[in-house]
C-alpha cells in the first residue's frame, strides 16, 4: 500500500486584481484560437468584480478548514495549493512539493462529478507538470469523484433547504450545473451523474419534481450543448403559470464566477422582469459536511477506509481510459 504524505488541493484559478484577467483568460484559451473579442466579453464579467475571480479566497477557505480538520482527527498530511490556469500554478506547487521532500501526494480535484474537463484534462496538467520537473517530482494520485458522497449530499442538502425555507412553497425546484458541449457528455456519465445527486437531494427536501438545466455554454451556436439553458428555462417556467423558483447551482463547488455573474446577476434579471420570485441556494463551500467529504476520501486512500457512496454507478479511483477527450471543434468559454 502506498504511502501518501501530503494532499495536492487541485482547482482552475481565477483572476485577483484587474491586471490579470486578460493574462488569465489568455492562459485558459491558449491554442483554440478563441477570437480576442470573446475575451474581451468575458473580462466584462470581471470587472463587475473588479477583475477578481471569488474562486482563489473561496479555495483558502476551504483548504484552511481541510487543514484544520486533518490537523484534529487526521490524517496529519500537509495540504498544498495549485491551480491550472492562475497563481499559484501548479507546476510551481509541484515544485515545492518537491523540495519539501513529498513523494506521494493525493489530489483533490475541485469537481465533484466526472468528465473531461473536469476530471481527465487535470490529471493531463499534473502529467505535464512532473514531465516538466523530472524525477524528483511527487507522484500524486487523484482522489475519486464523489457527486454521491453522503457527506457532500448532506451539505449540498443544507444548502438547498435553507433556500427553499425562503421561499413560497409553491416554489419550482431546479438544479443547475455547466453545460458541456455534447460530445463531452457523451464521453461520461456528467449528465447521468448530476440527475442522480439531484435526485437525492430533492428527495431530501421532501420534493418530488425538480429540474436539472444548464448555464454558462459557450461557443458557435452550430455547436451542440446540454440544454435548456437556465435562461431559457426560467421563460418557459414563467410561461407555463410557475409563480416562484428555487435555483441550485449542484455542478459547483464554490460561489465563484460563474455563480456570481451568471446565476446571481444574469438568471437573477431575467427572473425579475418575469415577475418570478428566485432565491438562490448556496454552494457547499466551508460546510463542515463537505469539508468531512474530503477527508473522508482522503481515508480511503490514506487508510482504506470503506468507500461511502449512495449510487450504484460504480466510480471508484479513476481509471486510465476514463472521461476521454472529445472532438473539439470549437473553443469554450474560460470557467472560473
Amino acid at each position: 500500500m502506498t504511502t501518501y504524505d501530503a494532499v495536492l488541493f487541485l482547482s482552475f484559478g481565477g483572476p485577483e486584481g484587474p491586471a490579470d484577467v486578460m493574462p488569465f483568460l489568455e492562459n485558459v484559451t491558449r491554442g483554440r484560437g478563441v477570437p480576442h473579442e470573446r475575451l474581451l466579453s468575458v473580462a466584462e464579467h470581471y470587472q463587475h468584480f473588479d477583475g477578481v475571480s471569488p474562486i482563489t479566497a473561496q479555495n483558502r477557505e476551504v483548504i484552511a478548514a481541510l487543514e484544520a480538520l486533518l490537523a484534529a482527527e487526521g490524517p496529519k498530511l500537509p495540504v498544498y495549493f495549485g491551480n491550472r490556469h492562475w497563481k499559484p500554478y501548479l507546476e510551481d506547487t509541484l515544485r515545492a512539493m518537491a523540495d519539501d521532500g513529498v513523494k506521494n501526494a493525493l489530489a483533490f480535484v475541485t469537481s465533484a462529478f466526472s468528465s473531461y474537463s473536469g476530471c481527465r484534462s487535470y490529471r493531463e496538467d499534473i502529467a505535464r507538470a512532473q514531465a516538466a520537473i523530472g524525477p524528483h517530482a511527487p507522484q500524486v494520485h487523484k482522489l475519486r469523484v464523489f457527486f454521491d458522497h453522503p457527506l457532500f449530499l448532506e451539505a449540498v442538502t443544507d444548502r438547498v433547504r435553507s433556500a427553499v425555507a425562503q421561499a413560497p412553497a409553491d416554489a419550482a425546484l431546479v438544479f443547475t450545473a455547466h453545460s458541456v458541449p455534447i460530445s463531452m457528455a457523451s464521453t461520461s456519465r456528467y449528465e447521468a451523474q448530476l440527475r442522480a445527486a439531484a435526485a437525492i437531494v430533492a428527495r431530501n427536501v421532501g420534493r418530488e419534481h425538480f429540474d436539472l438545466v444548464w448555464q454558462s455554454r459557450s461557443g458557435p451556436p452550430s455547436v451542440p450543448w446540454l440544454e435548456p439553458d437556465i435562461g431559457d428555462h426560467l421563460r418557459a417556467l414563467h410561461a407555463g403559470g410557475t409563480k416562484n423558483v428555487v435555483v441550485s447551482p449542484i455542478g459547483f463547488l464554490s460561489d465563484h464566477m460563474e455563480v456570481a455573474w451568471d446565476l446571481d446577476e444574469e438568471a437573477r434579471v431575467i427572473a425579475a422582469g418575469l415577475g418570478l420570485g428566485y432565491v438562490r441556494a448556496g454552494t457547499p463551500g466551508t460546510h463542515p459536511a463537505f469539508i468531512a467529504a474530503i477527508r473522508e476520501l482522503i481515508l480511503e486512500q490514506v487508510d482504506s477506509a470503506p468507500r461511502r457512496a449512495l449510487t450504484v454507478f460504480g466510480e471508484g479511483t479513476c481509471s486510465a481510459d476514463c472521461c476521454p477527450a472529445p472532438a473539439r471543434p470549437a473553443a469554450a468559454r474560460p470557467t472560473a
